[in-house]
């Protein structure tokens, strides 16, 4: 049962100090009984079922309320695990998983039949990646089965970087969040598929495009998809606070625009403005695109408590991280 209490601005949860554990027997257990779990990447958390049950994936799909259109992504403990469960794997995927992984880039690729339609939104392509959590991979290890793992929020809402991010959305419904600490990277895998040899990006992550292209070429873009999307995180409203959130390059002048609204800012780094503002965060005082992607949904997390009237972000510059975190924010904005 979760309890809540006042903290001055608005009600915070109280978390049952029996749900938030580090005991991977008592996580495994749970997976073994098709029950739902939580637990860390070095992205974000995931709400993670065993991938070869549609019970187990169903329940995902029904905790998190997410439509059945949009695929998951399987969790796997190896990179020579991909051939359990795709086919027809070309070259450079093979190429690309021995640079990147274990870490934060998924791969779509054709699915063989042991992986659940339900999992792929009836897609004959499966998304998959190997992640670099130390605490996710001894899980993974002791299992003989991967874990479709979608990030563990209420669909559309902003992702976890801690098990309490988690514990405050479903403190209720999961029997155990596996704690493995802060998410070092603090946004989703970067998702890339194939057209023959050609990479193609679906989703902006972690891994930046620029990086991408030093080992698979010049990448083909296709990162939007509101009807059938080939991978997670490609339509156009999500990761979004309850809060109205705007993206803006000129924040002084968005601010000044609503005099009679309480209002929060999300900056990359420090700003002067003071004058009509609750509240600032600060993503990285040093400017480092990496510590502020690490920053971004502990940041959102944070003001979106704070009973705002609307949030302000500033756009960070379009290069490296920068082009993922303005992504994660477009499409967090107020439509």
């Amino acid at each position: 049962m979760t309890s809540y209490c006042r903290d001055g601005f608005t009600f915070v949860p109280i978390i049952n100090a029996e749900l938030i554990t580090t005991d991977l027997h008592k996580a495994a257990e749970a997976l073994k009984q098709n029950n739902i779990i939580a637990l860390p990447t070095e992205t974000v958390y995931g709400l993670a079922g065993n991938a070869f049950e549609p019970e187990a994936i169903e329940k995902i799909f029904s905790l998190k309320k997410r439509p059945f259109y949009n695929p998951l992504i399987v969790h796997i403990k190896s990179a020579e695990y991909m051939t359990h469960i795709a086919k027809d794997i070309p070259e450079i995927a093979f190429r690309v998983a021995m640079e990147f992984w274990p870490g934060p880039l998924t791969l779509v690729l054709n699915k063989k039949s042991i992986v659940p339609d339900i999992i792929t939104a009836g897609k004959d392509t499966v998304a998959v990646r190997m992640p670099n959590h130390p605490v996710t991979l001894e899980l993974l290890n002791s299992l003989d089965f991967p874990l479709a793992a979608p990030s563990a929020n209420p669909f559309g809402s902003i992702s976890p970087t801690t098990a309490a991010h988690v514990a405050r959305y479903f403190g209720e419904d999961l029997e155990v969040v596996l704690d493995g600490g802060e998410c070092l990277k603090g946004i989703e895998s970067t998702i890339i598929g194939f057209e023959g040899e050609q990479a193609v990006l679906y989703r902006l992550g972690s891994i930046s495009a620029e990086d991408l292209e030093h080992v698979v070429g010049k990448l083909k873009h296709h990162t939007s998809d509101d009807s059938a999307p080939a991978a997670p995180g490609m339509l156009s409203r999500h990761y979004a606070p309850s809060t109205d959130t705007f993206l803006t390059k000129d924040v002084k002048e968005m601010v000044f625009s609503h005099p009679d609204k309480k209002i929060g800012l999300l900056l990359f780094q420090e700003n002067s403005i003071s004058q009509n503002v609750a509240h600032t965060e600060v993503l990285s005082k040093e400017g480092d695109l990496n510590e502020a992607a690490r920053n971004l949904y502990a940041a959102m997390h944070r003001l979106d408590h704070l009973n705002l009237d609307i949030i302000i972000a500033e756009k960070l510059p379009e290069e490296e991280l920068g082009k993922s975190i303005n992504d994660r924010l477009k499409r967090a904005v107020k439509k």
